[in-house]
């Protein structure tokens, strides 16, 4: 996914605001190409800077059209977002991962030469895209919300539709790389040895116990971080119970 071949296309906003938002919106998912049907001098430059926040450069390099169609003409791709469906709305509306997927393909990895540039296409906010500016889109896109209150706020639009492609993006990048079980078995080994030194297992028990504990801590997918804290925990309640005295086993006491 090449984000610098995605552009977010605003067509007729009525809210500065909304334009600002749409721009922070954009930003934090690291695309920057807005592109507005309308005329610049329409909208307050200030109040879309107060809601931009640090993103007001989007807004800055914001190009302006009469039309989507000629807003999109150098696009291979131009997706129209809906909630409304119908003949005339393209009839079948991606979600927005299906769009994002699509969008990859298209756009190719950064830094390549090949691969066609994207526009996401936002319409109004109190009407949405008229079914002739869908019309000039080549698809549909639909964000699924509840019945009874469909319809989003331009810029939460915006950042959910960025969000999916942002992520389409990193796809396969986590916080953190969980553990393989060869490591898993090295914090097992650390909690069977402390439990061991406290007198847990009066015979038998131990293996079972291991079995326990690396089925739990592999399930868990731990980071390195985890592991570690875990082996502390256990250290050093072995040797809390050895500096106090480790109790004698009784009657009562569960054999493991």
């Amino acid at each position: 996914m090449d984000l610098k071949k995605i552009c977010v296309l605003l067509v007729r906003p009525e809210e500065s605001r909304n334009i600002g938002a749409a721009c922070r919106a954009m930003a934090n998912n690291g695309i920057r190409d807005m592109r507005i049907v309308g005329n610049r001098a329409d909208f307050d430059d200030e109040k879309i800077h107060i809601l931009a926040i640090h993103a007001g450069l989007i807004w800055e390099q914001a190009r302006f059209y009469g039309s989507i169609t000629e807003a999109t003409a150098d696009c291979t791709l131009s997706a129209g977002t809906t909630r409304r469906r119908g003949k005339n709305r393209k009839g079948k509306l991606l979600l927005p991962e299906e769009f994002a997927a699509k969008t990859s393909d298209i756009t190719g990895s950064p830094g390549e030469t090949a691969g066609g540039i994207v526009a996401a296409v936002f319409g109004n906010e109190r009407t949405g895209l008229t079914d002739d500016e869908m019309a000039e889109c080549t698809l549909g896109v639909t964000i699924p919300s509840c019945e009874d209150f469909a319809s989003l706020n331009l810029s939460h639009a915006v950042q959910i539709i960025c969000y999916h492609l942002f992520r389409e993006k990193t796809k396969g990048i986590t916080g953190y790389t969980p553990l393989p079980l060869s490591r898993i078995d090295q914090t097992v080994a650390t909690i069977a040895d402390n439990l061991q030194k406290i007198g847990f297992f009066s015979v038998t028990g131990r293996p079972e116990m291991e079995q326990f504990w690396r089925g739990i801590l592999s399930r868990s997918a731990l980071s390195e971080g985890e592991a570690r804290y875990i082996e502390k925990t256990f250290t050093k309640a072995a040797g809390l119970a050895a500096r106090n005295g480790t109790p004698q086993e009784t009657e009562d006491t569960p054999k493991i």
